[in-house]
């Protein structure tokens, strides 16, 4: 449903922080899927486990938090070039099952949950070959840029 440079209206970040390639699915207000790539080519593999390359578990919740923050600015119709970003504005019952490593391409998931006064709070889960890896309700807050 969305392409890289798609995705790229939609968030601020750029390599080697934009950590959503493609969203498949995504339901206005609903729900929203998106994958990332796994490559041995990120940078943070060198000194993240260098003998036995793990991708980050502070990056696998970065990722569920900007496939949240793309469901988040469809839903109003807004993106940043209109002056308004999704900062990652908390976390919680946040669970590791397994480890993502080079190769695994990363099920991104957000249902949005509820949302007051710009905080907006989404139900995340990422996946690898149908195996959840992470699960996390993540807070994002709404603010001008």
């Amino acid at each position: 449903m969305m392409n890289i440079d798609e995705i790229m209206e939609y968030l601020p970040h750029r390599y080697p922080f934009l950590l959503v390639d493609r969203i498949v699915e995504l339901n206005k207000g609903e729900s929203i899927i998106g994958y990332k790539n796994v490559t041995i080519n990120e940078p943070f593999f060198t000194g993240h486990f260098p003998h036995k390359a793990i991708l980050p578990g502070v990056l696998i919740i970065e990722a569920m938090a900007q496939v949240a923050g793309v469901l988040a600015f469809v839903t109003v119709d807004r993106k940043p070039s209109d002056g308004v970003v999704h900062y990652l504005a908390g976390s919680s019952k946040v669970r590791f099952k397994r480890p993502v490593v080079p190769g695994d391409q990363l099920q991104l998931e957000a249902r949005y949950m509820s949302g007051k006064n710009g905080i907006w709070k989404f139900d995340c889960r990422a996946l690898v070959e149908g195996k959840v890896v992470c699960v996390a309700e993540l807070l994002t807050a709404e603010r001008e840029a």
